[in-house]
């Protein structure tokens, strides 16, 4: 089963990330940016293990300026974890995903079966 990617906007970030009862990890990227198309690679080849477990929410940097001020996203990408609708850590560029992802992991519940 393949595990959704949500995409973000100032109007849908408190539902989808703020409110969400699983841990969330948040990408913060650009369509022109290299790196960030690392990171969306990786993500599209992991998040199976997700599936769940953990939201996995993208805001594109250039179309939501105001989330890039409110969390104070300097550089992308930039991935964040959220849990209880609190930053836990982040982490700047395509190294940081696969320590949230195991973080992410650890604090997600485990899932009946």
């Amino acid at each position: 089963m393949t595990m959704t990617i949500h995409h973000a906007t100032a109007d849908t970030f408190e539902s989808l990330v703020l409110l969400s009862d699983t841990p969330v990890l948040v990408d913060f990227w650009a369509e022109w940016c290299p790196p960030c198309r690392v990171v969306g690679a990786m993500l599209d080849r992991t998040t199976d293990s997700f599936d769940g477990k953990v939201r996995v929410v993208k805001v594109d940097a250039d179309s939501n300026p105001e989330l890039m001020r409110r969390f104070e996203v300097s550089s992308i990408p930039t991935l964040i974890l959220f849990s209880g609708g609190e930053e836990i850590e982040r982490r700047v560029g395509p190294e940081g995903l696969k320590p949230l992802s195991e973080k992410a992991l650890s604090m997600a519940a485990p899932t009946a079966g």
